[in-house]
């Protein structure tokens, strides 16, 4: 039995700010302040390259890429793996005269990585270039209205 009175959590995080951005980086009091807004100048038509949604997608499809290439190569590797643990009257029987079938199957890795690299340039000039060139452009627009202003 316990004669402590306190409530059993007695701290309690203050809540974050209404206008708070997760997202947003946080500058320190010695960090140069941005400038305010002219008057004369016209406001953004997009939103600023830090916050564009291509970003969001370029993310995603070099994820993507990264993924189909990765669970190419690995998840040959680990089916041989599997194989050899556990089917060894398979991985031993012979394919052709002297040539069993672990040591075939061992040999078709370096296709099989060579078949994920392809896999690996190929979605990145269908998917990702693409998406980085059109991030690139609009960067390079930005850039120029800002050197007229």
């Amino acid at each position: 039995m316990s004669y402590d009175s306190s409530p059993p959590h007695p701290y309690r995080p203050p809540d974050p700010p209404a206008s708070y951005d997760p997202y947003t980086y946080h500058t320190y009091p010695w960090a140069p302040q941005e400038e305010p807004e002219a008057a004369g100048r016209r406001p953004q038509r997009h939103a600023a390259l830090g916050q564009h949604s291509d970003l969001r997608l370029l993310r995603s499809a070099y994820r993507w890429q990264r993924r189909v290439a990765t669970l190419t190569a690995l998840g040959y590797f680990v089916l041989f793996l599997i194989l050899s643990a556990f089917a060894p009257s398979f991985m031993t029987s012979s394919v052709t005269d002297g040539l069993p079938t672990g040591l075939l199957l061992a040999l078709l890795q370096v296709p099989v990585t060579w078949l994920a690299i392809a896999l690996y340039e190929q979605t990145a000039r269908h998917r990702v270039d693409p998406i980085a060139d059109r991030i690139r452009r609009h960067a390079e627009l930005d850039a120029k209205r800002e050197g007229t202003r």
